[in-house]
Order: structure tokens, then C-alpha cells, then sequence
């Protein structure tokens, strides 16, 4: 395509367009239906452009001229408590179960992966002394060590603060990372497994495994499938780059973007829950069955949300994307 020709041809209706949409007062009725028909005309031909013969400055003019007319022909829409109540009710959790079969066999993996590293550390007693001196290493596991002690180390409130930000950040990371090839996601969840494995075989080769599990499992059964979900999806993102499937690679991205992000607000949500079960639950005095009774239970639940509710809404077609009023216009790519 010739650009030079191109503009020639099409620069009056792009500046007509754009003086329609700076037009101080209410349109006629006829001024009206121009502007819906040149803003049909000029989002096609943005189209054009970017995919035939991209030109930067051009592309910026006509996605401002295009965002602008938009707005004006839909109206602006503000979010309101049905926006929130739908996505917590169908477009998070649709789009959770729709990533299932990313996040199941990341979860599965990375918990043989973290099993792995625990029984070497365990069976070996020269790979616990290059993890640290052998005095520390006691100071660790001891009854009342640093492993328990952590947990109560600081105020509930600001212990259960301080652990949801640190999650809910990393959370993000995998999912907004995932679109590098996967690598940066695959590294995060390598160093969680393997804090996880480092502290099942310090603590399994002095004989408190029990100890342990009762402090993780409350809050880490919930914390875990969280990461797990974020790693997943990060992983889906990134092969979206590799594999955009029938779509074009820019629209497979968008939706896949558009799903991750709300999927980290939802997440967010979820690690909050979690957070708050690990800064009053796991250090609390309630036995250790009670403890865990408590996270088996925040798990199911969670699990029977996504595989209920998000399964409803992912059959009737919810994505986990947002509104379709709300997506940028496209044009149909050929097969």
C-alpha cells in the first residue's frame, strides 16, 4: 500500500471527523450520522494501516481521532457495584478455571519439585552444611527457632500487611512477566519452591516435619494455589506470544492482558484471605488439626467457587475479559 496515496485520499474525512468531534455544541441529527459512519471508516482504516503499512505518527493520530469518536458515539461508562459483583461472580473466576489447565500441572510440578529438594536436603547432611553452619541450622529448627518464631514475630495486623503485599507482588510479577517467554515466571516459582523444599528438609532431617506442615498448611495451602494460579496464567501469557492461535498476536495478547490483569486484582483478593489466616491462624494457640481444619477449608472453598461458579460462567461463554463494549474495535482477521 502506498501510505503518501493513502493519506491523500482519506485526510479530509480524518480532519472532517475531527472537526465533528470538536464541535462545542450538541450534533444535528444528520452531523450525527456522519460522525458514526467516519468514525466506522477511520477505525478501518486504522486497521489498514497497522497491519499493511504501520507508520507511527499516523497510528497515534488515528487511535486518538478512533478513541475519541468512540467515546463520544457509546458514551462514557463508569464503573458501578454491578461491575464489581460481576466480576467477582463470574469473570474471575471463569477466567481462574479457564486457565486450569495451565495452573494444575504448574501446581503439581512445582509441588514435586519443592517434595524433591526437601528430601535431598533431608538425606544430606553436606547440603545442609553449605545451606549454613551447623549452629544456625539448629537455631532454625529448634522448638520456639526461627522457623516457629517467624510467624509471631510481628503485630498480627501488620504481619498478615506485610505478607499479603509481599504475595500479591509476586503474584503480579507472574502474571505481567509471564509475556517474556515464560522465563521470568518460571525463575520466580523456582525460588518459592525452593524456600519451600530448603524448609521441609531442615526441618524433616531434625525430625519437626509435623512442625512444619502445621505452620504452612493453614495459610499455604490458600497462599500456594494463588502463586500457582498467577504462575500459570503468566505461563498461558507467554505462549500466547509463542502461539497467538487463529487470532493476529496483538488481539490474542490484548485479551489474554486484559484477562491477566483482572485476574491479579482477584488474586489480590485471595491472598488477602490467605494473608489474614497466616498473621491470626498459624501463629495462634488452637491445635494444630484446627489450624489446618481452617486452611483445608478456605481451600475447598476457593476451589468450589472457581470449579462451580467460574465453570457456570466459563460454559456460558464469560472469558474473563472485559465487556465487549469496553474492547477496542477490530476488524475480522482472515484465516
Amino acid at each position: 500500500m502506498d501510505l503518501d496515496v493513502f493519506m491523500t485520499a482519506h485526510r479530509a474525512e480524518w480532519d472532517r471527523l475531527d472537526q465533528l468531534l470538536g464541535r462545542g455544541r450538541r450534533l444535528t441529527g444528520a452531523e450525527t450520522d456522519e460522525l458514526v459512519e467516519l468514525y466506522q471508516r477511520t477505525a478501518a482504516h486504522l486497521s489498514l494501516i497497522q497491519t499493511s503499512a504501520p507508520d507511527p505518527h499516523l497510528t497515534a493520530r488515528l487511535t486518538q481521532l478512533v478513541a475519541r469518536a468512540r467515546a463520544t458515539v457509546t458514551g462514557t461508562r463508569r464503573a458501578s457495584w454491578r461491575d464489581a459483583i460481576r466480576f467477582l461472580t463470574q469473570g474471575f473466576p471463569a477466567a481462574v478455571y479457564r486457565s486450569r489447565h495451565w495452573w494444575v500441572p504448574t501446581a503439581v510440578l512445582s509441588i514435586l519439585l519443592a517434595s524433591l529438594i526437601g528430601w535431598w536436603i533431608a538425606a544430606h547432611p553436606e547440603v545442609q552444611s553449605a545451606i549454613a553452619a551447623p549452629e544456625h541450622l539448629r537455631e532454625m529448627t529448634r522448638p520456639g527457632g526461627e522457623y516457629e518464631s517467624y510467624y509471631s514475630s510481628h503485630p498480627a495486623t501488620s504481619f498478615a500487611a506485610q505478607v499479603w503485599t509481599n504475595n500479591a507482588q509476586a503474584a503480579a510479577m507472574c502474571l505481567v512477566l509471564g509475556a517474556f517467554l515464560c522465563l521470568p515466571v518460571l525463575w520466580i516459582l523456582f525460588l518459592n519452591m525452593l524456600n519451600v523444599g530448603i524448609g521441609l528438609g531442615l526441618m524433616a532431617s531434625a525430625g519437626r516435619l509435623d512442625t512444619f506442615l502445621g505452620l504452612l498448611l493453614p495459610h499455604g495451602l490458600l497462599e500456594l494455589t494463588a502463586v500457582f494460579v498467577a504462575a500459570g496464567t503468566g505461563l498461558r501469557l507467554g505462549w500466547t506470544v509463542v502461539d497467538p492461535g487463529p487470532r493476529s498476536r496483538r488481539s490474542a495478547l490484548a485479551e489474554q492482558g486484559r484477562a491477566a490483569v483482572g485476574m491479579a486484582i482477584g488474586l489480590a483478593v485471595v491472598l488477602l484471605v490467605s494473608g489474614v489466616i497466616e498473621g491470626f491462624v498459624t501463629p495462634s494457640g488452637l491445635p494444630t488439626w484446627a489450624r489446618i481444619a481452617i486452611g483445608i477449608a478456605a481451600e475447598a472453598g476457593f476451589l468450589l467457587y472457581v470449579y462451580v461458579l467460574g465453570g457456570r460462567a466459563a460454559r456460558a461463554g464469560e472469558t474473563g475479559d472485559v465487556e465487549a463494549a469496553d474492547r477496542s474495535a477490530e476488524l475480522p482477521t482472515a484465516a
